[in-house]
């Protein structure tokens, strides 16, 4: 039998799918994403709200006791001592829900991301050339 997920159309209908108290952090995280990466779009990928800047620049979600951040490798290794008291995996880190989160640094990742992804595409135009 065919199980019932939902197929998220705007992050905006995703933050929407949560409890209040869970919403406000992923507006908070939305916006800090948004203010770190002012010319990335908004989409869903893998049904997650991402950030797209040339290609996939950060994915995030909601679970039952974290959030998900998903910088790709190089966002999580670029800033490894930092996310070490983190639970995480090759490209993405485990923000429990009952704590803040680490909003500066967050910034930080998605501004070295940005950074990234700018060089990559500016290599793959020089080589057009």
């Amino acid at each position: 039998m065919e199980e019932n997920k939902v197929t998220y159309e705007s992050v905006d209908q995703y933050i929407s799918a949560y409890a209040p108290e869970v919403q406000e952090i992923l507006q908070t995280l939305r916006k800090v994403i948004r203010e770190a990466a002012p010319e990335a779009e908004e989409k869903i990928s893998y049904q997650m709200p991402t950030f797209f800047l040339h290609k996939n620049l950060v994915h995030f979600a909601a679970f039952k006791n974290h959030i998900g951040f998903y910088p790709a490798p190089q966002g999580i290794e670029a800033f490894k001592q930092e996310l070490a008291k983190y639970k995480g995996a090759k490209g993405s880190v485990q923000f429990p829900i009952q704590e803040p989160l680490p909003y500066e640094l967050i910034t930080r990742i998605v501004k070295f991301r940005v950074e990234e992804n700018q060089q990559q595409t500016a290599g793959k135009a020089k080589k057009k050339k």
